[in-house]
């Protein structure tokens, strides 16, 4: 009876599709119940069932899905739930491929979580999807800093390393070397010069996958696929005859930093003496070239020098005794990362970069360069030797009157016994130099007659140059604090170091806190806004401007002038090191709470504070009150308001922080009448500039720097519209207009700032300008 048949089993689809319609609607309904009660794991799967059951509905539902999603996604990072939230990005994206919002929302959790590589392939993904959407713009132009540092561009551009390099590569080859393997390759030159030559095996490992992936179109656009093999991979980890069938004849690598070793180029060789190349030509056997191995570069020289730089010294010693009527107290020595680094079990660089021609106020050599040490990265024995040897203790004498302020460090790579490359400062060349910043020592000036000593080793893989002091004809003084005093002061001596307690800052931080400019203009500030809100009796006590206020502010305390007034409240939750709400505590009856983390900071700062006569309980720390970073400018007592709020509104790298707007308008509303945030408006100034140096550092410029070689295309697609970290005083520019202000952000009015401003800058045309072929940049500042 097959008509009955068929109105049996239309009659079950008919009853499956009204059973599936109600399921749909009931789990639509709980979703949004659950959404109100923010229970955003069980929404996030009952939208899920919804979308998998009614594919028809995404449209309609899909910004509603977005919304879970991201919020339970928060749940589930700050549970460290990690895997769970792939998942669900995972299961969103199946659902909706072409999500540009979810795709970017992807990338965001990967970046945050290191796998920069990935996050940049969400991020390409969703400007593919959708060209103008800014977020996923921004985002892969960060990332692209990350994936693609600017040296790359530096050191393409730099014809003289490549054709220097590629001289001492075709040497080699053209000798007889059949095989080579290029460690570190990058966008794959080296392995393309090696080829080139005739090299019939040439072998590339590239560790970043971008660098990998870029490597791989730029040699398959010089028609070279399948000529050169790409490995991504470490060379500690290839293998023979798993990744390449035969031991090598060269390696070739350029895994150097400003302080030689720090790209891991010793571990890398010793592996590839061990494990990969061939037997090094014996000393008293003549061998036929393919038969041995060899490295370039074969070896280098390390120079050193000592110097007086006052841009040095801003950075990593603070300097003053006191800033805004705050006494520094003498207990507390500051110091940078890289002097806390001696005595630190972590493996932090010992050094920081400077390229010393293009440093703001020069720098005086105060000693001959010396030479700190050799390497030859042909011998494995050497090699092996280099972290284990004893330091090696060097005495240099003065020859200059100054101040010690660093060792600066640069090296001769040899390619081989002809050709060579040099990092000094003296030198037009890609590379920085490493500075090693002479901190803790008790007088910093030195003379001629004078012997500044020092030990040098390689650990972990850096060069390292510690216990710097200075030898004079009456006593020595060094970092360690190690001193040829009486035996009558030792007690004296110990008591004092007992008591000494050393603060590591950043270097932006200890540059701030020695900028008195800018921390007696907040003094002035400040104070105006506190004797406003101070009943006027009480006002008296205090000068508008702020100053003399530790003189009536500990007068006022001994007086009990203000203890019939609650105090005035100021939260600070600038990022990093700040003594902000000290000077704030001098300038009448405050309570102030400090948002600083670090417990060397907090350390510091109750330190600062006893010694300018604080009393116990006018400084907190806010983060010990706050679980919950969203209510991070919330009062203890939801009736208390603040009187003045500081927020961090410019990053290190010059850029406007992220949702400083919100929160300024969070700010606004917790705050008294006559209340203020500090700052309270921000103005951005741009100049119109003709440089160079910075094109070359922004953009391959072309194949004639790259030899011929087509690499120009694919790495300038990392290539960033705006370059942050830029300091203008170290550019080699010319100005092409005056000053112009780009953009007023105000705080405390908001309604003041508009979102678009047409700027007109009139370009200032000189002789030496208007010939000028190079495309100038708009600086902002």
């Amino acid at each position: 009876m097959p008509n009955s048949n068929g109105r049996s089993h239309r009659g079950h689809r008919g009853s499956r599709k009204a059973g599936r319609h109600e399921l749909v609607s009931t789990s639509l309904q709980s979703a949004q119940h659950c959404l109100e009660d923010q229970d955003f794991g069980t929404a996030y799967a009952h939208y899920l069932l919804v979308l998998n059951l009614a594919p028809e509905l995404k449209s309609d539902i899909r910004e509603t899905f977005q919304f879970t999603l991201f919020k339970w996604a928060e749940e589930l990072a700050s549970l460290a739930r990690i895997q769970d939230l792939f998942n669900c990005y995972e299961q969103a994206l199946e659902l909706f491929p072409n999500d540009e919002v979810i795709c970017n929302s992807m990338g965001e959790h990967l970046f945050r979580m290191g796998f920069r590589d990935e996050a940049a392939g969400y991020f390409h993904k969703a400007l593919k999807l959708n060209p103008d959407f800014a977020d996923a713009k921004e985002n892969f132009y960060r990332v692209a800093n990350w994936l693609v540092e600017r040296w790359h561009f530096i050191m393409l551009n730099d014809i003289n390393r490549n054709l220097i390099y590629q001289k001492a590569i075709e040497k080699v080859v053209h000798s007889g070397c059949r095989t080579v393997l290029d460690i570190g390759a990058g966008t794959g030159i080296l392995s393309m010069f090696a080829k080139k030559a005739g090299a019939p095996s040439v072998y590339a490992c590239e560790l970043s996958k971008t660098m990998y992936e870029l490597a791989c179109d730029v040699v398959a656009a010089n028609n070279m696929e399948g000529k050169i093999k790409l490995l991504h991979m470490k060379s500690l980890d290839i293998e023979i005859p798993k990744h390449i069938p035969e031991r090598v004849s060269l390696v070739v690598t350029e895994t150097v930093d400003a302080g030689l070793f720090g790209e891991g180029i010793v571990e890398s060789l010793i592996h590839a003496w061990e494990h990969l190349l061939l037997q090094p030509k014996p000393k008293n056997r003549d061998f036929g070239t393919e038969d041995y191995g060899q490295v370039i570069p074969a070896g280098a020289i390390l120079f050193g020098m000592a110097v007086e730089c006052k841009e040095i010294r801003r950075h990593h010693r603070v300097r003053i005794q006191e800033v805004a009527c705050v006494h520094l107290a003498e207990t507390v020595e500051f110091c940078s990362p890289i002097h806390a680094s001696v005595n630190s079990e972590e493996t932090i660089e010992p050094y920081t970069t400077e390229k010393l021609s293009r440093v703001p106020g020069g720098y005086m050599p105060l000693t001959e360069p010396f030479q700190v040490m050799t390497v030859d990265f042909n011998n494995l024995e050497e090699l092996k030797s280099l972290a284990t040897r004893k330091p090696c203790k060097i005495s240099i004498p003065v020859t200059q009157e100054g101040m010690l302020d660093a060792i600066v460090v640069w090296f001769v790579l040899q390619l081989d016994d002809e050709h060579s490359l040099s990092t000094s400062p003296s030198e037009e060349t890609c590379w920085e130099q490493a500075v090693y910043p002479v901190e803790g020592l008790p007088d910093y000036s030195v003379k001629p007659g004078d012997t500044v000593m020092m030990e040098v080793c390689c650990q972990d893989c850096y060069l390292r140059i510690q216990k710097i002091s200075v030898l004079t004809s009456e006593y020595v003084m060094d970092t360690e604090r190690e001193n040829t005093l009486a035996l009558g002061n030792e007690a004296e001596l110990c008591s004092a170091l007992a008591g000494l307690k050393t603060t590591s800052m950043e270097s932006t931080e200890i540059a701030l806190l020695n900028n008195v400019p800018y921390h007696e203009c907040f003094n002035t500030a400040i104070g105006k806004v506190l004797s406003s809100l101070i009943p006027w009796k009480e006002s008296q006590a205090m000068d508008v401007d702020g100053r003399g206020s530790q003189m009536n502010f500990e007068e006022s305390q001994n007086k009990n002038t203000y203890s019939t007034h609650d105090p005035l409240y100021v939260l600070d939750v600038s990022e990093g090191f700040s003594i902000l709400p000290i000077i704030a505590g001098k300038l009448g009856p405050i309570k102030a709470y400090s948002s600083v983390e670090k417990e060397q900071h907090q350390r510091a700062l109750n330190i600062i504070s006893e010694a300018n006569h604080f009393p116990k309980d006018t400084l907190e720390f806010w983060l010990s009150h706050v679980e919950d970073e969203n209510v991070v400018l919330q009062r203890p007592k939801s009736d208390k308001l603040w009187s003045i709020i500081i927020l961090d509104v410019i990053e290190t790298s010059g850029l406007i922080q992220q949702e400083v707007m919100e929160k300024a308008a969070i700010s606004r509303c917790l705050l008294h009448s006559g209340g203020k945030i500090f700052p309270q408006y921000v103005v951005m100034y741009g100049m119109l500039v003709e440089s160079q140096s910075l094109v070359l550092e922004s953009a391959v410029q072309g194949t004639e720097p790259t030899l011929g070689f087509n690499i120009a295309p694919f790495i300038n697609q990392f290539k960033v519209p705006v370059r942050v970290c830029l300091d203008l005083s170290t550019l080699p520019c010319m100005p092409l207009s005056k000053p112009a202000a780009l953009l007023r952000l105000d705080l405390m009015h908001p309604y003041l700032n508009s979102s678009k401003r047409e700027v007109k800058v009139q370009v200032c045309l000189t002789e030496d300008t208007e010939n000028a072929e190079e495309v100038f940049g708009l600086a902002a500042f």
